[in-house]
């Protein structure tokens, strides 16, 4: 079995603390025999955290909400890892994006029709209005809702 996970994230308030619990990952990681992609790894990064939790980098976001509507496939799955990158920002991320997904899928012609416009524009509506993300205050219960279908998975913390 092989488990795929995208983002570590560890902020403190001060660099020596979080140098301290960037060894402690690190060394966790090393003892448990997790494989890290150091070439997609970015230390010490500033851009997005903000003091009540993470936000989208306007920059990235200006240029993505630039973008014309694709015209090839690569287009398309540029764009996708593109704003896939911000999809825990993105309410039904997977649904509002099946249209374009689609279009990736083997021996599916290229066809941007009408549904694959309305999603690419709504993944770039959404992402000017992308909510600040923040970790649950742990003094509090709350539970772990989960969603799926033959298509979309989902989960919220309620």
């Amino acid at each position: 079995m092989e488990v795929f996970m995208d983002d570590f994230r560890v902020y403190v308030e001060s660099f020596d603390a979080c140098l301290e619990n960037l060894s402690r990952v690190l060394t966790r990681c090393i003892e448990k025999n997790l494989v890290l992609n150091f070439e997609k790894y970015h230390f010490m990064v500033i851009e997005g955290i903000v003091f009540r939790g993470i936000q989208v980098d306007k920059s990235k976001i200006d240029i993505i909400t630039s973008l014309p509507n694709p015209a090839f496939v690569r287009e398309v799955r540029s764009f996708l890892g593109h704003v896939g990158f911000y999809r825990r920002f993105i309410k039904n991320f997977s649904k509002i994006s099946m249209p374009l997904s689609k279009l990736l899928q083997k021996d599916v012609d290229f066809k941007f029709d009408q549904p694959c416009v309305e999603a690419f524009l709504e993944l770039k509506t959404q992402l000017t209005f992308a909510p600040i993300l923040q970790a649950p205050n742990w003094e509090y219960s709350f539970e772990l809702i989960c969603n799926t279908s033959n298509s979309t998975l989902g989960a919220i913390l309620g």
